[in-house]
């Protein structure tokens, strides 16, 4: 009889505490989640609630809220008037250079420049399912932004030499 060295499949009683504080992220991405309060919305440890949640959902706890505010930071750019300062307050950030250096860092260009590209593009996607849209444009954070802005430092001074 063959035996099976794969791994036991994840706890689902753990799964859905991690599914519940992934809700309370994606219902409260402008709120302070450190680890600490996840973990006792999970009824874990702050080590296992960190580790389990990356295994599940394949980033850490910190750069999933940072994706979701990035995201909802990017709706509003694209379709509201609010000033940036109001934008950034609203998605969780605490400060405006905290904002504008991360969303750079992560989308490659200031929230002014993703307002005007963004605006410009939103009447060629109307007819798509917004579900779809939405998915494109999931900033990409399979790396930290601090590791992120070391490569590009690098980069820039490999290139000055």
């Amino acid at each position: 009889m063959p035996s099976d060295l794969s791994p036991p499949g994840p706890d689902p009683d753990l799964l859905r505490r991690l599914l519940r504080a992934k809700d309370r992220i994606d219902a409260g991405s402008h709120e302070a989640w450190p680890v600490a309060r996840l973990a006792r919305v999970s009824g874990v440890s702050e080590a296992h609630f960190a580790r389990a949640f990356k295994q599940a959902f394949g980033v850490p706890p910190h750069r999933y809220l940072l994706t979701r505010r990035i995201e909802r930071a990017t709706a509003l750019l694209r379709d509201t008037d609010l000033p940036i300062t109001e934008i950034a307050f609203r998605t969780g950030w605490e400060s405006l250079g905290t904002f504008g250096r991360t969303f750079r860092d992560v989308m490659g260009e200031s929230p002014s420049a993703n307002r005007t590209r963004g605006r410009t593009e939103a009447h060629r996607l109307e007819g798509m399912p917004h579900c779809i849209v939405s998915a494109a444009h999931r900033p990409a954070l399979e790396i930290a932004v601090s590791e992120k802005r070391r490569r590009r430092a690098g980069a820039t001074k490999a290139t000055s030499k």
